[in-house]
């Protein structure tokens, strides 16, 4: 007997755009990024050329936050698909997930027109980190060139008394009261190591995420990558959450 599939219309189009420019985003975040920290060993030197690239890694950090804040304010306003109740864990949340794993196990394995059980801890683990990347990152342009939200009040806060603080110049002391300087310090070290470990461990989630990706694609025929593209999942069995 032939199977039968059956099309479902699963992510609207908001939610695969922010998917897509999410992608360029980070990868453009994370080469820049990679380009910084080891400016050295490639013979990139000189105070212009480490403003140059930091700049550059801000104008792109930008987009990635506009994008994530436009996505968050779907997943108040949006269609279904966009909402909090279609990534984050909900009622019952336990039982769906063990339940998941059984059909695994038992090589028969579930399908949702959203994400599973597991996808759904893993959305939730990379929206929390997009999130602290974006606000420790827009912390650090302000602290380390004066870039705006944060870039303004904290030129004024560091501002000798009579100094224009829009004179003020990135890793340069002139018109900068150094005891504030070093005041600042206290919380630009840590958020700074904040947004390079969160970083890092994005960068773990991601390799994970495509690992399962593939896995889905190949053992469960569960077309994500098309389904982010043309917002249709073409299924075998009936979804869990028809």
């Amino acid at each position: 007997m032939a199977q039968s599939y059956k099309s479902y219309h699963t992510w609207s189009a908001s939610v695969r755009w922010f998917h897509w420019i999410n992608v360029l985003c980070i990868l453009g975040l994370i080469f820049v990024g990679l380009v910084m920290l080891n400016k050295k060993s490639l013979g990139i030197t000189g105070l212009d050329a480490k403003i140059g690239l930091k700049e550059l890694h801000i104008i792109i950090g930008y987009i990635f936050a506009s994008n994530l804040f436009i996505r968050l304010m779907m997943a108040f306003i949006g269609p279904a698909s966009a909402r909090f109740s279609a990534f984050l864990p909900q009622k019952g949340f336990k039982e769906s997930l063990k339940n998941y794993k059984t059909s695994i196990k038992a090589g028969t394995t579930q399908q949702f027109i959203g994400h599973n059980p597991i996808g759904r801890l893993a959305v939730t683990a990379l929206f929390s980190l997009l999130i602290i990347l974006a606000a420790s990152g827009l912390f650090r342009a302000g602290t380390d060139i004066y870039f705006p939200p944060f870039g303004g009040a904290i030129a004024s806060y560091l501002a000798e008394q009579g100094t224009d603080p829009s004179t003020i110049l990135p890793y340069n002391d002139t018109g900068v009261n150094t005891d504030k300087k070093a005041t600042l310090k206290v919380y630009k070290s840590p958020i700074g190591k904040i947004h390079l470990y969160s970083a890092y461990l994005l960068m773990l989630l991601i390799i994970i995420h495509i690992a399962a990706v593939v896995r889905a694609e190949v053992k469960e025929g569960d077309n994500l990558v098309s389904s982010m593209i043309s917002g249709k999942k073409i299924m075998s069995k009936t979804p869990e959450d028809a």
